[in-house]
Parts: structure tokens; C-alpha cells; sequence
């Protein structure tokens, strides 16, 4: 009776066995399937020893039946420290194991002796046949053993229930109930020497209990749903090299993606004519050398996004491989191109904003001077010749190299240069059109024209125009009267401390005083001009400006001609 009891027990612990593995999980619990695995040999242990004739043999069946209180106990333990959350470093769980080990090795050695097992009887009843077991000198070990285990699963069930975090309490509570519950089983039938163990029932109830939970223990596993969703659900595609450059595997998305790859062998490389080898082998390199990780691709008319990261199988260890992650990217290519297109048009209409907006402090700024310069009946035209003239002495400056002047400070100085005398709008016309020498009053109250040519190029353009074209509109207005060697106004700078602008504004300015006609004089010989603009050189001017006007002299002299005719 107790025989086909136990061989009822043997079967469905195998078919619980056979179950779980027609899940096919892709990830498989070993903790799980460690048990799974040795209940069907425990049990087996129990069903020989209803069978047994000799001491000998029902010494072997003990050798089976002690898996339970050695490994299996043990791998319970972890399996209840894993669902509180408590990571268990590997050398605790190999001097575990191998303290299982050893344990089970005595038990194994002790068959043909006396030194574990004692004296052993067989019964027979109308059960099957009973087996009597006196302990020997190492049994007493076993119940030490057997006490600290207690302890240990005792310790892990009060840290689960005062422990924080999250980890699943109906688990804890099953793993909890199905091993005190055989431990105390355990201990009553020793204690009170029942000839047939009730324990095969109680673990083929919990063979059946750890089955139905290992769908659950799965749900709990976010790496694994993730993998499941992924590959019933993910849109992609997936593809592994090892470190050499060798193809290990692929899913059908990629196969989707790239067909050829589904011609490729497994374990080895990329043919060297193969068009995947760029793709592939390229992002590798670029990857150890440079760090990038993305690349963009076309396939047909698909936009293809390719992420490639290293695999680590083992913490610590370096890299075994690569897995490439490609993804249709065709919808983002299509919305980002719309927006690209957008920001053109709408960059395109900002600069043709701006550009008008310059154009129209360009003519403000203009038509202030002009302005000026129609109550100054001394200064008709000076505006634009100055400009004109400015251009002429930049382009001499940057074809004899001699200062450091690019594009942009060239177009700034130039339209810069309306900006110089603006300040004469808060001098009298009294003092601004007279026509005989000025007073000394009126000569002093005449130099503000500068500092107030500056504070208005400030009002008029700060926070409008570009910072670079406003400070240089600033130095033309406020330092074009300033000399070399510090005789001029309104600070007295001395020689570079004058902006390099305001040094060729100052030259322009001078130059068109001379060669112009004036309420109160003539416009002077160009030869004398030239002259006294070269005595300058040194003591009014920049002497490093003296090549640059000898070899602009000629072209003023042709344009002051030509204006002159006019």
C-alpha cells in the first residue's frame, strides 16, 4: 500500500517535472527547477525503502532520501532570500553547497558501516516493508545541521516580514509554509518513530505548488517580460557578433530587415564582398575608437536606426560580443524632415527680417546724419564720402595686410561710419554753422559732439543691432577725434589705446575737411592735402596707416575729382 502510495507520488512528481518543461520559457528559474528536479529522486528514495530486503539496500534508499535535508534545504533557503530581495554573493552560496556536499558525502560513505547509520531493520506489515533506524556516532551531527538550518530559515522569515521593499509576501509566505512545515513533519516522525513517512505527500503537494507558481515567479522577473513582450510584440531587430567579428545569432526582424543576413553561418565572418560587412564591422570600429553607438541607415525606402552596446554575460568580466538593435525609424525620419523644412522657412523669413530690420536702422541712422548735416552747412555730402572713402582705406589695409581685419569688421566700420557726428544734433546752430573761428567756449561746447555721438549711437542701436556692430558704431562715434599723440578729445587716449576703428575713421574724417570746400575756406590743392595728411602720420594719425594712405592717396584723389565735377 505505502509502495503504490509513494509510486502515485513518484509519477506526479516526474509529470510536474515534464510540465514545467513544456513551458518552453526562454528563461528558465534554476532555483525553481533545482527543486523540481530533486523531489522526483527524494521520492524515489522513499518508494525503494518500502521495497527493501537488506539493511544494505535500505541504506541506499537513505542515501536518496537525505538530498531533502541537505541540498534541497539549502536551495530553499536561497530561493527565500532571493524573494525578499537579500542578494547572496557567490562564496557564501559555494561554502553552502559546499556544506551540503559534504554532508551528503558522509551520508553516502557510511552505506557499508556503521558510522552514520547504526543499526538497521527492516519490518515487514501489510503497508510494505517498515526500516528501523538506530543513529550512529556522526547522526549527531545531522541534527546540528539541521538546527542551524532552522535558525537560518527562522532569521530570513522575521527579516522578510520586517523588511522594506518590494518583493512579492504570498511567495515568502509559500516557501515559508512549504519548508517549516516539512522541517516539523520532519522532526515529529523522528520523535516519535512512525514507520512511514507522510513526507513524499507533502512534497508532491509542494512540487504541485512550486509548478503553479512559476508562471507567477516569471511575472515577477521584469527582464523576463520585457524579453516576452519583445519578442511576440517588438518591432526590433536584434543581431550578435563576438568580439572577433564572428555572426552568433539574429531574430526574424532583422532577418526582415537585412534578408542576406539569414544567408550568413553561424560562427563565422562576414565574407569580405558580403555589403553587410560595412554596416556591421564599420559601427564596431567606430564604437571602440570613438564611442559611437548610433548610426542612421537607408534600406530601400526605409529609414533605419542601428544602436549597437556591448555584451557582458559576467559582471566584472570585459566584453564577449556585440548585439546591433535596429529599428524602423521611417515615421521619425518624415516628421524630423518636416521639421527641418520648417526651421528653413522660418530661419529663411528670420533673415529676411533682419535683414530688413538692419536696412531700416541702416536708413535711421542715415537720415539722422543727413539731417545733421543739413543744419551744418559746412559738412554737405560729408556722410557718404566718408563712407566712401572708409571703404577705399579698408580695402588698403587688407591688400597690404598690415592690421588684422576680416570680412565682418569691414562691413561693420563701413556702414559704422554715418554714425561719427551724430552728436552734432545737440549743438546750436549758432555754433554749428558759424562762419569764422570759433571762441574757445564755442570750441569746448563744439567737442561734446563726441562723447554725444557715442551716448546716441547707444540710444539708437544697443539692444537692435548685433553686439560687436554696436561697440564698434560706439569707438567710431565717441574716439574719431582722439590723436596718436594724445592731443585730442574727448579723453586724450594715446596711441593704441585708440580703437583701431576710430584711428582709420579719424583719417577719413580729416581727409574730407581738407579736400572739401567749407563755409569758411576753400577745398585745398590735392597735392597739399596729401601732404599735410602725411606730416600727420605719427602725431594725429596711426603711423602704421602711412603706407596704407600713400597707397590709397591716388584713388581719393580720383574720387574727390570726380565728386568735385559733379
Amino acid at each position: 500500500m505505502a509502495t503504490t502510495a509513494f509510486g502515485i507520488c513518484l509519477i506526479i512528481s516526474l509529470f510536474v517535472m515534464l510540465w514545467m518543461s513544456s513551458k518552453e520559457y526562454e528563461n528558465i528559474d534554476r532555483y525553481y527547477w533545482t527543486v523540481v528536479t530533486l523531489i522526483p529522486i527524494v521520492i524515489l528514495g522513499y518508494w525503494l525503502k518500502t521495497m527493501t530486503v537488506t539493511p544494505e539496500a535500505a541504506a541506499i534508499a537513505f542515501c536518496f532520501i537525505y538530498i531533502d535535508s541537505t541540498v534541497l534545504l539549502t536551495i530553499m533557503i536561497f530561493l527565500m532570500l532571493r524573494t525578499i530581495g537579500v542578494r547572496v554573493k557567490p562564496w557564501i552560496k559555494y561554502l553552502a553547497y559546499g556544506v551540503a556536499g559534504i554532508h551528503l558525502f558522509v551520508v553516502w560513505g557510511s552505506v557499508h558501516n556503521n558510522i552514520y547509520f547504526g543499526e538497521i531493520s527492516i519490518i515487514k506489515t501489510a503497508w510494505g516493508n517498515a526500516t528501523k533506524l538506530s543513529g550512529g556516532p556522526l547522526r549527531i551531527y545531522h541534527y546540528i545541521y539541521l538546527g542551524i538550518i532552522m535558525a537560518v530559515i527562522v532569521g530570513i522569515l522575521l527579516a522578510g516580514y520586517v523588511r522594506k521593499g518590494l518583493y512579492s509576501r504570498s511567495g515568502l509566505m509559500v516557501y515559508s509554509v512549504l519548508t517549516v512545515v516539512c522541517m516539523v513533519l520532519y522532526v515529529i516522525e523522528w520523535a516519535i518513530d512512525i514507520d512511514f513517512s507522510l513526507l513524499p505527500f507533502l512534497y508532491v503537494a509542494s512540487d504541485i505548488l512550486i509548478a503553479l507558481q512559476y508562471d507567477r515567479i516569471h511575472m515577477h522577473d521584469l527582464f523576463f517580460v520585457e524579453a516576452e513582450h519583445q519578442k511576440k510584440h517588438g518591432d526590433h531587430g536584434l543581431a550578435v557578433f563576438d568580439t572577433d567579428g564572428r555572426f552568433l545569432c539574429a531574430n526574424r526582424r532583422m532577418m526582415d530587415f537585412w534578408p542576406a543576413l539569414s544567408r550568413v553561418r553561424i560562427d563565422e565572418k562576414l565574407s569580405e564582398d558580403d555589403p553587410l560587412r560595412l554596416v556591421f564591422y564599420s559601427m564596431m570600429e567606430a564604437c571602440e575608437i570613438r564611442g559611437e553607438r548610433t548610426e542612421k541607415f537607408r534600406i530601400e525606402d526605409m529609414t533605419c536606426v542601428c544602436e549597437i552596446s556591448p555584451v557582458y554575460l559576467k559582471k566584472g568580466d570585459d566584453s564577449q560580443g556585440w548585439v546591433f538593435d535596429v529599428r524602423d525609424a521611417t515615421e521619425e525620419q518624415k516628421n524630423l524632415d518636416i521639421i527641418n523644412s520648417y526651421n528653413d522657412t522660418l530661419n529663411a523669413q528670420v533673415r529676411a527680417k533682419t535683414r530688413d530690420i538692419i536696412e531700416m536702422q541702416r536708413k535711421i541712422v542715415t537720415g539722422m546724419a543727413n539731417m545733421i548735416e543739413n543744419r551744418d552747412n559746412n559738412t554737405g555730402g560729408h556722410v557718404k564720402r566718408t563712407s566712401d572713402i572708409i571703404s577705399i582705406i579698408i580695402d588698403e589695409i587688407r591688400a597690404q595686410k598690415i592690421l588684422d581685419i576680416d570680412d565682418a569688421f569691414a562691413n561693420d566700420i563701413v556702414r559704422a561710419a554715418p554714425t561719427h557726428d551724430l552728436g552734432k544734433i545737440t549743438i546750436e546752430n549758432a555754433i554749428l554753422n558759424k562762419p569764422a573761428k570759433l571762441t574757445d567756449e564755442e570750441y569746448e561746447i563744439m567737442k561734446t559732439h563726441a562723447q554725444k555721438s557715442g551716448e546716441m549711437v547707444m540710444i539708437l542701436l544697443d539692444g537692435v543691432e548685433e553686439e560687436h556692430f554696436v561697440k564698434i558704431a560706439y569707438n567710431v562715434a565717441r574716439y574719431h577725434h582722439e590723436r596718436w599723440d594724445g592731443r585730442g578729445y574727448p579723453e586724450g587716449l594715446v596711441g593704441s589705446m585708440i580703437p583701431v576703428e576710430a584711428r582709420i575713421m579719424a583719417v577719413a574724417d580729416v581727409y574730407d575737411a581738407l579736400a572739401c570746400k567749407r563755409s569758411y575756406k576753400e577745398a585745398m590743392d590735392p597735392k597739399l592735402v596729401a601732404k599735410l595728411m602725411i606730416e600727420g602720420m605719427g602725431t594725429q594719425f596711426d603711423p602704421e596707416l602711412l603706407p596704407v594712405f600713400i597707397g590709397c592717396r591716388k584713388k581719393l584723389e580720383e574720387y574727390y575729382h570726380k565728386e568735385n565735377t559733379r
